[in-house]
């Protein structure tokens, strides 16, 4: 899975015009049907029926049964719109909005990693939900409730 993502990486990085060419050109979006969307319904479920129904398949081949949602989406694509366009799309796709993602995530994970409470504090049911409770209050007047 890691080379496929590195693959990915170089190919994004190495030719940005087809990522940022889909601005421009574009997939119809507004005329696709909700038909496009069943590749991603079907992987959301996967992510959340699989370690619950299979988990020694999930375990193993978790990273190929995401690929295989993905093909379904990106060989039909293809075919309906054509490569060139299909291309434009994961690229821009894979540098507009999954790289600032990830760059997004390593950013919270490396700020959260950093914060200690330290005092008196034991821990019980009561103050761990106390802590949750100030966490999300806190979120939620500076900044997303998510980051809670």
């Amino acid at each position: 899975m890691w080379v496929a993502t590195k693959a990915a990486i170089v190919v994004a990085v190495l030719f940005p015009a087809q990522a940022f060419g889909a601005e421009e050109h574009g997939l119809p979006g507004a005329s696709m049907s909700l038909w496009w969307a069943l590749p991603f319904a079907g992987l959301l479920l996967s992510i959340a029926t699989g370690p619950l129904l299979f988990l020694h398949v999930w375990e193993h081949h978790y990273g190929k049964i995401a690929a295989l949602w993905g093909a379904l989406v990106v060989l039909p694509l293809a075919v309906a719109f054509g490569v060139p366009t299909a291309t434009e799309a994961v690229m821009h796709a894979l540098l507009t909005e999954y790289m600032s993602f990830i760059i997004l995530l390593f950013a919270l994970f490396t700020i959260s990693g950093g914060i200690l409470l330290a005092g008196n504090i034991h821990g019980t049911p009561l103050v761990n939900a106390g802590l949750l409770l100030v966490g999300a209050l806190l979120a939620s007047v500076i900044g997303t409730t998510g980051a809670s």
